[in-house]
């Protein structure tokens, strides 16, 4: 079927949201708060309207990606504009038949044109590494407590674009969302029941 893809617009954002809210349920612990993220991207600081995207198929949208602005500051202090990828949602019946690839692959291109240096995320090493993520520790970047592990990883979108930057990594404070929030913006939305699963605790 063919996937097209498009810039969000206002009208989107409430069925992107659910969208969200639908693929990440239960995925990494019971419930999801994605959609909250996603929610206060939109009229954050770090929001950037042009790497906001969604897939469509025969006019009904099945994907989402957004990118967001976030910084890595070297041992000087000087800080280095960086994007941090997601969240990505792709509704659940629809899931590991590229429709993601084709938005990450989108979202490369269009930030490399736009002249951003880097993609920075925190996911699936075994998917991610596909399309050219590589972990952070290549190149000299942190977290901002200083760490290093397999799901932290950076795409450079031109080569030798981080060949002068090393430090550590901050994304937005809008990734940060409390309990209380996300109860409160669940009111909006339909009942869903939360579960507890064997993957999420292998998470942890």
């Amino acid at each position: 079927m063919n996937t097209t893809i498009r810039l969000e617009t206002e009208t989107d954002h409430a069925f992107v949201d659910n969208l969200t809210r639908e693929a990440f349920w239960d995925v990494y612990h019971p419930g999801a708060d994605e959609h909250l993220v996603l929610h206060k991207i939109r009229t954050s600081p770090c929001f950037i309207p042009e790497l906001d995207f969604v897939a469509e198929q025969n006019g009904e949208i099945v994907g989402h990606v957004i990118c967001t602005k976030a910084k890595v500051i070297d041992n000087t202090g000087m800080e280095h504009e960086v994007l941090c990828l997601g969240p990505i949602s792709v509704s659940p019946s629809l899931q590991k038949q590229g429709i993601g690839s084709l938005l990450i692959k989108h979202t490369q291109a269009t930030a490399r044109n736009f002249g951003y240096k880097a993609i920075v995320l925190f996911g699936n090493p075994a998917y991610y590494h596909r399309f050219g993520f590589k972990n952070a520790a290549q190149y000299h970047i942190t977290t901002r407590e200083g760490e290093n592990f397999d799901p932290f990883m950076i795409f450079e979108l031109h080569e030798g674009s981080l060949s002068r930057i090393s430090g550590k990594f901050y994304e937005d404070p809008v990734f940060n969302v409390t309990p209380e929030e996300v109860e409160e913006f669940e009111k909006g939305f339909p009942y869903k029941e939360k579960h507890v699963t064997d993957s999420q605790l292998k998470s942890n």
